[in-house]
C-alpha cells in the first residue's frame, strides 16, 4: 500500500478505491503504522509549527507558543489514533444489528480511509487563521463512509442507510468526546486556558 496513492485514489475515485481495499488483508499494525500515524502525525506537526510557531489572533488575544504548540500537537495526534479504534470497536460491535460482517480489521480500514479527507485537511493549521478551512474538509469522509460502508462490512441494501446514520454518529460522537477529554487533561498539562489566566495566550 502506497500511502500517497491510497489518500489520493480514496478522495478522487472512492467507488473504486474501496473495492480495491476490500480486497486486501485488514491488517490493523500495519493501517495504523503505515497510513494513520503519517497521515495524522503530518497534521499534528502543521498545527504544532501553527500554533507554536504562528499563533492565530482570538479577539484582543494571540495564541502562540510551544505549550499551544504542542497541545495542538498532541491533541491531533492522539484523539487521531484513539478515535480510530474506539469508532471502530463500536462500529464492529453493531455490525450484527444490521446484517452486516463482524471483522474489526474491515472496521478499522473503514474509520482509518474515512478520516483521510480531515487528516489532510489538517495540515492546513500550519496557518491557524484559515485553520477552518481544513477542517470543512473533514466533511467529505460523510460520503466516503457512504460509500465504503456496504462494501467493507457487507451491509445489505436495505440496512444500509441505517447502519450508515448510526456509524457516522458513532465517529462524531468519539471524536467529540475524545476531543473534550484530551482538551481537559491536556489544557491542564500545560496551564492553559481560554481567557484571561491562560498560560500563553499573549497580548
Amino acid at each position: 500500500m502506497n500511502l500517497i496513492e491510497r489518500a489520493k485514489n480514496i478522495i478522487v475515485t472512492p467507488k473504486t478505491e474501496w473495492d480495491v481495499i476490500n480486497g486486501e488483508e485488514a491488517n490493523v499494525p500495519a493501517i495504523i503504522t503505515g497510513y494513520v500515524l503519517p497521515l495524522a502525525g503530518a497534521a499534528a506537526v502543521a498545527a504544532f509549527i501553527g500554533y507554536g510557531l504562528i499563533g492565530v489572533d482570538m479577539g484582543f488575544f494571540r495564541v502562540k507558543g510551544m505549550d499551544w504548540g504542542l497541545y495542538q500537537g498532541i491533541s491531533v495526534l492522539a484523539g487521531a489514533l484513539i478515535s480510530v479504534f474506539v469508532s471502530a470497536i463500536v462500529i464492529d460491535a453493531l455490525a450484527p444489528s444490521f446484517g452486516s460482517e463482524k471483522n474489526f480489521g474491515k472496521s478499522v480500514q473503514l474509520v482509518a480511509y474515512t478520516w483521510t479527507p480531515a487528516w489532510i485537511g489538517g495540515l492546513l493549521s500550519i496557518l491557524p487563521a484559515i485553520a477552518i478551512i481544513g477542517s470543512l474538509a473533514a466533511l467529505y469522509g460523510f460520503y466516503l463512509l457512504y460509500v465504503g460502508l456496504p462494501v467493507l462490512k457487507k451491509t445489505p441494501e436495505d440496512k444500509k442507510v441505517a447502519y450508515y446514520v448510526v456509524s457516522l454518529l458513532t465517529m462524531f460522537l468519539v471524536f467529540i468526546v475524545i476531543g473534550f477529554i484530551m482538551a481537559k487533561i491536556l489544557m491542564s498539562v500545560f496551564g492553559l486556558s481560554y481567557g484571561l489566566g491562560g498560560g500563553s495566550i499573549r497580548l
